[in-house]
């Protein structure tokens, strides 16, 4: 089993927990009680405070911090630059550690450059926030959403490839993998594993 790596200018604190083959690039800072899975990456500039969860191969891009009260499931992807927050509503002179609120992202979930979520959401498995959005709501599994706020503007399959649309049925055109839709909940139909 490949350890852990770690560059010369990263600091892993004491209590950090480092899965086997996970990088952690220029820059980064992992607090103590963080806890990541195995080959995941870091790029640089990355921070992950106390008391988070990042599950395995994700990857997190340059310049992101991940604060208390997110939680990474296995497979995300963090875009360069992207932000998460864990208080609605911060001031300098007001602590409100005690109200950290948080953040689900779901298993195999994108999240695009410069995109903001805001705190105490969750985003659904497999879904696909594109660059800039600002996401304040939760978001369905597979959805495509884009802008500020963002809304629902297609559906992703979970090869990353924009779902064509039938009245009740979605399928991939670069796979060939389908999903039934009914309302906003979209699953994949069985068959063709990734």
């Amino acid at each position: 089993m490949t350890e852990a790596w770690v560059h010369p200018s990263a600091f892993v604190d004491d209590g950090a927990a480092l899965g086997a083959g996970t990088k952690v690039w220029h820059f980064c800072h992992v607090m103590p009680g963080a806890v990541i899975g195995e080959h995941c990456s870091l790029g640089q500039n990355v921070v992950v405070m106390n008391g988070t969860t990042i599950g395995n191969n994700v990857k997190i891009q340059n310049n992101v911090s991940i604060y208390e009260g997110v939680v990474l499931e296995d497979d995300v992807f963090c875009g360069p630059s992207m932000v998460f927050t864990n208080v609605i509503n911060p001031r300098s002179a007001v602590s409100r550690k005690h109200e950290y609120k948080q953040t689900l992202v779901k298993r195999g979930a994108s999240i695009g450059a410069n995109a903001t979520v805001v705190c105490g959401v969750t985003l659904g498995r497999y879904c696909f926030v594109g660059a800039g959005a600002v996401v304040s709501r939760d978001v369905p599994d597979y959805a495509l959403v884009t802008g500020v706020p963002a809304r629902r503007t297609g559906w992703m399959c979970e090869c990353g490839v924009k779902l064509r649309e039938d009245i009740m049925q979605l399928e991939c055109p670069a796979c060939g993998r389908q999903y039934s839709r009914k309302g906003e909940k979209v699953a994949r139909i069985a068959g063709g594993e990734l």
